[in-house]
């Protein structure tokens, strides 16, 4: 595990308030699981980052390591591991996700 990748990561995930590890871009993603992850994100119209793990395979190897989760996409929300597309499509339908949207964006 590299120690800058890993530090990059921690401050990426501290310094975003909604923070998607996907594979591909918001524009062009790579994997159905990531644009629907995105197109939910996208759905509530606030600002949210992403990283392409397509991109930089340091991203990719230690992105599961730092969050001891294997699959992308990975939802980072203040900080914390929401999950995975079916874990967030999951609190949405239960309308958990939008209030966690709102508490982080201070909305």
């Amino acid at each position: 595990m590299s120690q800058d990748t890993l530090k990059q990561i921690k401050s990426d995930v501290e310094s975003n308030k909604i923070l998607i590890y996907i594979k591909g871009t918001p524009d062009v993603p790579m994997c159905g699981f990531s644009a629907a992850t995105v197109n939910l994100f996208k759905s509530f119209g606030v600002p949210f980052t992403t990283r392409d793990i397509i991109a930089n395979n340091d991203l990719r190897q230690t992105v599961p390591q730092f969050s001891n989760w294997p699959t992308f996409p990975q939802v980072f929300i203040n900080g914390k591991l929401i999950g995975g597309c079916d874990i967030v499509h999951e609190m949405h339908e239960r309308g958990e996700l939008e209030p966690l949207i709102k508490e982080a964006l201070g909305k």
